[in-house]
């Protein structure tokens, strides 16, 4: 099975074609069970900076096509003008930078590995993730826990929810006396308020279509939950709006921002779009008492912090590398297990007739610890030969070096793929059990 990435990010495509290709939660599913006809598995991964299919499947051709299809059919030919690729290993490694956010806007954020379990879930769900990318999601999850321990590279991260906040500290010189309204309570609003809130915002807001969970975030974090019939009468009164909502169209449009302009007298509007596809059309940004911002104006902002952090980041880099290597000689090692067993198997079957006939001809008068010796024996033999295959198929790296040495002895002793296939372990015996949520339950050797 062969790895592939295809997708845009915020590194090769602007915030439009990324809107194009953000789907919601039911669509992704249909998106994914479209894409996973077996034996090909698929990983759908969408956030605001990024849309990205992963597969498994055994021909790397097919596989390439049918998701440059669908990624044509929903982003239209420009979003082919800016896609990426990566197969094999390169595909590996840029799933296990991402998980690990060392490819996210916001180097460090913790928000991403989030939402690639959240992609792991759905994959499962959708039947679309199976043995080989649970493997691959499995490592990676467990890369990402390793480059958060072991670098710096998350300590004092600026999220896109803190960055926001900052960046409108920073407009007003402080927030204790400002209004400030978070629309939507979902992850990214959640953060919101709470980083409002630690930046001492003097009132704040929380509107949510639900208002049950717009309530249950002002219990923990304070402020006053509002219904969301009540958006634009909240707006009319806000110094600063953070919205981040899984509207399909901008909630806020040039005519119903400025149709409050007469009521609020000028006075400025901070406003900042952390929903993709956007909340707020850019044409709001052209009121001259407006300053509105989206995702990709935070990236820039957030760049200095980026920059002050590269040493640490170059060190989770070899970590990726680390994490990389090791999987793929685990899997190298996976490939060529069932040849070793048959190997070992057809071994120990000519040692036991061996010996057996050996033993017949000696007749009955061996004792029985020298019965056993002559057993004893013939198992040590079989040991001794089948130590130094063994322990060189164990140690194979990645780059295929598994694969050429088990087909080479497959090959050398007249093990036939059949006869191999059927003591291989079945795909969901193999694959190991992984809880997105607690990252890996039993991957084997993890550390």
């Amino acid at each position: 099975m062969e790895f592939i990435c295809i997708g845009v990010s915020h590194r090769t495509a602007p915030l439009g074609v990324r809107e194009r290709l953000a789907l919601p939660e039911a669509r992704q599913t249909e998106v994914l069970q479209r894409l996973a006809q077996a034996p090909v598995e698929a990983l759908w991964v969408s956030t605001c900076n990024r849309v990205e299919v992963y597969l498994a499947a055994p021909s790397a051709d097919v596989a390439r096509e049918r998701a440059r299809e669908m990624l044509h059919s929903l982003g239209g030919a420009e979003a082919l003008e800016h896609l990426y690729e990566h197969q094999g290993e390169a595909a590996l490694v840029h799933l296990f930078r991402v998980a690990s956010s060392l490819d996210s806007m916001v180097l460090g954020e913790a928000q991403i590995l989030g939402q690639v379990k959240d992609a792991f879930e759905r994959g499962q769900g959708a039947g679309a993730v199976r043995g080989e990318l649970t493997r691959a999601c499995a490592a990676a999850f467990g890369c990402a826990k390793r480059v958060r321990t072991e670098t710096a590279v998350g300590r004092a991260a600026t999220s896109m929810a803190s960055a926001a906040v900052q960046l409108a500290s920073k407009v007003f010189d402080g927030l204790k006396d400002k209004t400030v309204l978070v629309v939507g309570a979902g992850e990214m609003g959640e953060l919101a308020a709470r980083h409002l809130k630690n930046a001492g915002a003097g009132k704040l807001i929380v509107t949510n279509r639900t208002l049950a969970r717009a309530e249950a975030l002002v219990a923990e974090v304070g402020g006053v939950a509002r219904p969301f019939e009540e958006l634009f009468t909240l707006l009319a009164s806000a110094d600063v709006v953070v919205t981040s909502t899984a509207s399909p169209v901008p909630l806020f449009t040039r005519d119903n921002v400025g149709a409050l302009g007469k009521a609020r007298k000028g006075r400025p509007l901070f406003m900042v779009d952390l929903a993709v596809p956007r909340d707020i059309d850019p044409a709001v940004g052209t009121l001259d008492w407006v300053h509105a911002y989206d995702v990709d104006d935070i990236q820039k902002f957030v760049a200095d912090n980026t920059a002050a952090r590269a040493e640490e980041a170059h060190k989770a880099g070899g970590l990726v590398a680390q994490e990389v290597a090791r999987f793929a000689r685990e899997r190298a090692l996976r490939d060529g297990m069932p040849v070793l067993a048959r190997l070992r198997q057809r071994a120990e079957a000519i040692a036991r007739a061996e010996v057996e006939r050996t033993l017949l001809g000696l007749g009955d008068g061996l004792t029985d610890k020298q019965r056993k010796s002559i057993e004893a024996m013939g198992r040590a033999i079989v040991n001794k030969l089948l130590h130094e295959p063994t322990a060189r198929l164990r140690a194979v790296g990645p780059q295929g070096e598994g694969n050429r040495l088990a087909g080479a002895a497959a090959e050398l002793f007249g093990l036939t793929e059949a006869e191999a296939a059927a003591i291989a372990p079945r795909e969901e015996d193999a694959a190991p059990a992984v809880d997105a949520r607690n990252t890996v339950v039993a991957t084997g050797s993890r550390r």
